[in-house]
């Protein structure tokens, strides 16, 4: 599914407009990307959980040239699935 799908999907649940459900989902996703970028964590009990993950700095190789290079460390977003999302995959 994508976004418009699932805009569609949403519009139809609630008997609103597409217009009304991109604009709730964009303020959805808006909202939790502001939050990360803050290095806070987002908690939707029973979905998941979105948090900032650090990682380390590490050695690699340019597979072009075979050089060895320093990767930086960085952030990245993480998601870790809550239990009621997993055992409605299962």
């Amino acid at each position: 599914m994508n976004k418009d799908r699932l805009i569609d999907a949403v519009a139809a649940k609630l008997g609103t407009t597409k217009a009304e459900a991109e604009r709730a989902l964009s303020a959805i996703l808006d909202e939790i990307t502001a939050t990360l970028s803050r290095g806070e964590e987002v908690t939707l009990t029973g979905f998941g959980n979105f948090e900032v993950s650090v990682r380390k700095a590490r050695p690699g190789v340019n597979p072009r040239t075979g050089e060895k290079i320093q990767i930086a460390a960085t952030k990245v977003p993480r998601f870790r699935a809550g239990k009621g999302l997993k055992e409605a995959v299962r």
